[in-house]
């Protein structure tokens, strides 16, 4: 049986980006629509970084409450995963859009001069605010 991870390792785990992050919302038509996205964590929050206008930003204005799934590992000794459900938001505000690629650029390790100065004309963002995290680490199980 796999252990759960503490909020520690939740974050740790996040931080490491072992894949991209599935992005689930819900569909007009009540069906999930999950997709995987690019994404990076401050503090407890998850963003990813799209084009507005998106299929998902469109769900997200209908019905905030999303999920996100990431895992990894190739045997049963060592699958890791988190999956994170949540309320989400979408930012398209171009100082925040502007402040959000900075951090991610900065996260992938662009030096400090070479951080992007002007937002894209069509980014946008999804913040989500976790309500709920389950987590699996069949490493640590018993």
């Amino acid at each position: 049986m796999p252990a759960p991870m503490t909020p520690q390792e939740v974050n740790a785990f996040l931080d490491s980006k072992p894949g991209w992050i599935v992005l689930t919302t819900i569909g007009r038509d009540g069906y999930p629509h999950s997709i995987p996205i690019g994404y990076f964590r401050l503090g407890d929050e998850v963003y990813m970084g799209c084009r507005a206008g998106t299929q998902k930003l469109k769900n997200i204005a209908r019905n905030p409450r999303v999920s996100l799934l990431l895992e990894a590992g190739s045997t049963m000794q060592d699958i890791k995963g988190v999956l994170i459900q949540g309320d989400a938001s979408v930012i398209t505000e171009p100082g925040e859009v502007l402040r959000l690629m900075r951090e991610a650029a900065r996260l992938r390790g662009t030096p400090e001069d070479q951080l992007p100065t002007e937002p894209r004309p069509t980014a946008a963002y999804i913040r989500v605010e976790r309500r709920k995290v389950i987590s699996w680490d069949y490493a640590k199980g018993g």
